[in-house]
């Protein structure tokens, strides 16, 4: 009887997946290999990372990154070891494709459009000028600082971002740092024009 309440336990929660952890979908994904697990990543993670690797390339890159990094997910599934966030896993497997990228093609690092950031046509012309001086004092960040400041902003832990990173953390603390100081220079006449 314990038997039959555990397997229905079991079947309960693995048919309303959508309360686990995507750490607990990975882990029953590279058990099972069932697709519908890898959906519901997908589904909770798939923008984020696209987030994160266009503000570190153009938009066609990013997305082949971001497939290539999904098909990774599924080849490399039996490597998965719940020893930290899912999403710091995919990050460092799209970080990874990324950088092979830029050195297969000998443009590592430096060469990105500045037509990567798209400011919506809601803002005022006001916002949409002040939101293109920020991205492009972004885009003018060396790429490990701007890889360290984006990584922050996509709420990773010091720790995430040296893992994924595969820095230290004092590493990743000296380029959030600079990066900042760097924005702040770049952008110091705006802050000084709302302060106006």
């Amino acid at each position: 009887m314990s038997i039959s309440l555990s397997l229905k336990t079991w079947l309960f929660r693995y048919n309303n997946s959508t309360s686990w952890s995507n750490e607990e979908l990975m882990l029953s994904y590279a058990a099972c290999g069932d697709q519908l697990l890898l959906s519901k990543l997908y589904d909770a993670c798939g923008n984020d990372l696209y987030h994160f690797l266009i503000t570190l390339s153009d938009p066609t890159l990013a997305k082949d990154i971001s497939q290539l990094t999904w098909l990774k997910v599924m080849e490399k599934k039996h490597q998965y070891r719940d020893s930290g966030l899912f999403k710091a896993w995919l990050f460092t497997l799209a970080r990874n494709l990324l950088i092979d990228e830029y050195r297969r093609n000998q443009k590592f690092i430096d060469d990105i459009d500045a037509d990567t950031f798209v400011a919506p046509d809601l803002l005022s012309n006001k916002e949409h000028d002040r939101l293109q001086r920020f991205n492009l004092a972004l885009e003018n960040l060396p790429f490990v600082q701007r890889e360290a400041f984006c990584l922050q902003q996509e709420m990773f832990s010091l720790e995430d971002i040296a893992t994924i990173t595969h820095n230290n953390i004092e590493t990743v603390k000296s380029r959030l740092r600079y990066a900042k100081d760097n924005l702040r220079e770049q952008l110091k006449d705006l802050a000084e024009e709302q302060h106006v």
